[in-house]
């Protein structure tokens, strides 16, 4: 069974850094995609970034383009999300998520998701 389990939010002052980690077990991802979401208080879940566990291709939503950097770690079977420059309406809840086949943005063609951790950044 897919397991997916996050780890490495908190508390951050705007403008600091944050490295969300997401360890996936439970199969071979090789043909996989891993996104990340999040999920501000009264807002629906949106689209952050994702890779392709292959290849390495990744996709960002603007507003985190040039601040977040997605990556993997097939043999730790891990991705990351490193958040720099963080500002006070990228508090939410993220997720990370995984579908079969090609990367997208779209939260409802991925199958398997985490438990969520906490960003939040103070002004």
């Amino acid at each position: 069974q897919v397991q997916l389990v996050e780890s490495g939010g908190g508390l951050v002052q705007a403008g600091g850094s944050l490295r969300l980690s997401c360890a996936a077990s439970g199969r071979s991802f090789s043909n996989y995609a891993m996104g990340w979401f999040r999920q501000a208080p009264g807002k629906e879940r949106e689209f952050v970034a994702a890779i392709s566990w292959s290849d390495g291709i990744t996709y960002y939503t603007d507003s985190v383009k040039g601040r977040f950097t997605i990556s993997r770690d097939n043999a730790k079977n891990t991705v990351y999300l490193q958040m720099d420059s963080l500002k006070p309406e990228d508090t939410a809840v993220y997720y990370c998520a995984v579908r079969r086949g090609v990367i997208t943005a779209t939260s409802f063609t991925y199958n398997y998701w985490g438990r969520g951790t906490q960003v939040t950044v103070s002004s």
